[in-house]
């Protein structure tokens, strides 16, 4: 009968180096794109609070396209 060696700790040594390049790969995504995330939810937010966001000038053709709560 043969013997069974376990390898567990092998699987546990993976799992724990995808984390660790998960944890690496979400921190550079946030101080890269940080700025323009906290200011996505920021426009979201004063939107569904009725508040104009961009309100747009004249000579900007996606102006018109631009939809919020209040012209939706």
């Amino acid at each position: 009968m043969p013997i069974r060696h376990r390898r567990s700790g092998q699987g546990m040594t993976e799992y724990i180096i995808i984390v660790a390049l998960v944890a690496i790969a979400s921190i550079a995504v946030v101080s890269i794109f940080g700025n323009q995330i906290r200011e996505l939810f920021s426009a979201s937010t004063k939107q569904l609070q009725g508040q104009d966001v961009n309100p747009g000038s004249a000579g900007d053709p996606d102006s018109e396209k631009t939809k919020s709560i209040n012209n939706f």
